[in-house]
């Protein structure tokens, strides 16, 4: 099973920026997509952005999408969020997750077997 562990999170004003990383460890089997989800109390995990390992096509909620970038370094051993514009409505516990079996990569937190720890984001106004 992949191991994944997130940093790069902490505390941000309402415009700033912040870049999260999750290292992957492959135990056995080599992820087909990563991907980053939030959480805040009382609510459902949140996709926020994914990209697929192989090629690097990355996908974005409408949340994000043009404000947040997803990337990998090329031994494709991190994987990173660079957040830009942040708002006090991206305060979350943000997830690095990874899907190992093919196909098609959604934001479903369900299909992913794989998750860190967690790292938590907060914006203030």
């Amino acid at each position: 099973q992949v191991q994944l562990v997130e940093s790069g999170g902490g505390s941000v004003q309402a415009g700033g920026s912040l870049k999260l990383s999750c290292e992957v460890s492959r135990v056995i089997y080599s992820p087909n997509c990563m991907a980053w989800f939030r959480q805040t109390p009382g609510k459902e995990r949140e996709g926020v952005a994914r990209i697929y390992v192989a090629s690097g096509t990355s996908y974005y909620a409408d949340s994000v999408q043009g404000r947040f970038t997803i990337s990998q370094d090329d031994a494709k051993t991190t994987v990173y969020l660079q957040m830009g514009r942040l708002k006090p409505e991206d305060t979350a516990m943000y997830f690095c997750a990874a899907k190992v079996s093919a196909g098609w990569c959604s934001l479903n937190a369900a299909d992913f077997g794989a998750w860190g720890q967690g790292t938590q984001v907060t914006v203030s106004s």
